[in-house]
C-alpha cells in the first residue's frame, strides 16, 4: 500500500510579512549567524529561540578543525535553553543561514537531520509543538507549525 506526506508550510516573501515577535526573532538569528565560528565551511548559521515566558536566546554554528566536533546553531541553542530553563517551553525557533558571503539567490535553509531530531526531543518533551521558521539572508521565510513536518517518521523515548 502506497501512502503520501503531506507538508503545510507558510511562505513569506518578506520579513516584511511577519508578525513583530516573528520579525525580531529574524533579527536576532541573523545577529547571531554574524558571530558563527565557521573558518572551514564559511558557512554561517544563527539561530533564535523564544521561550513562553517571552525571552529570547540565540546560538550559532560552530565548527573545529577535528571533523566531527564541532555543532549546528540549532543545537547550540536548544541545548544551552534546555540546561538553563529545563521547564520553561519552547514556543518558536528561528533559523538563518547560508554561505559567508551572502548570494541572493540562496533559498530558505532548513535544518539539518541531526538538528531536526534534535528538535524534536524537545518538541516531544514539552508534549507542544514548537512554530520553526527558516531563512537565508535573502529574506524569504519558511514556517511550519511543528518540527514533525521535517521529520515525519522522528524516532523518539516510545521506541526505547
Amino acid at each position: 500500500m502506497k501512502k503520501d506526506i503531506q507538508v503545510s508550510y507558510e511562505y513569506f516573501k518578506n520579513s516584511g510579512e511577519l508578525s513583530d515577535i516573528e520579525k525580531t526573532l529574524f533579527e536576532r538569528a541573523k545577529q547571531a549567524r554574524e558571530n558563527a565560528y565557521a573558518p572551514y565551511s564559511n558557512f554561517l548559521v544563527g539561530c533564535s529561540i523564544l521561550l513562553e515566558n517571552g525571552e529570547i536566546f540565540s546560538g550559532n554554528n560552530q565548527e573545529n578543525a577535528a571533523f566531527p566536533s564541532g555543532l549546528c546553531a540549532e543545537r547550540t541553542a536548544i541545548f544551552w535553553v534546555a540546561a538553563n530553563f529545563p521547564n520553561e517551553k519552547i514556543k518558536k525557533i528561528f533559523i538563518v543561514g547560508g554561505p559567508k558571503e551572502f548570494n541572493a539567490k540562496n533559498p530558505p535553509i532548513p535544518p539539518c537531520g541531526a538538528c531536526r531530531q534534535s528538535l524534536m526531543e524537545y518538541e516531544t518533551k514539552q508534549n507542544e509543538n514548537i512554530d520553526l521558521y527558516f531563512s537565508s539572508m535573502n529574506d524569504e521565510v519558511v514556517k511550519v507549525n511543528s518540527i514533525k513536518d521535517l521529520l515525519p517518521f522522528y524516532f523518539d523515548a516510545t521506541f526505547l
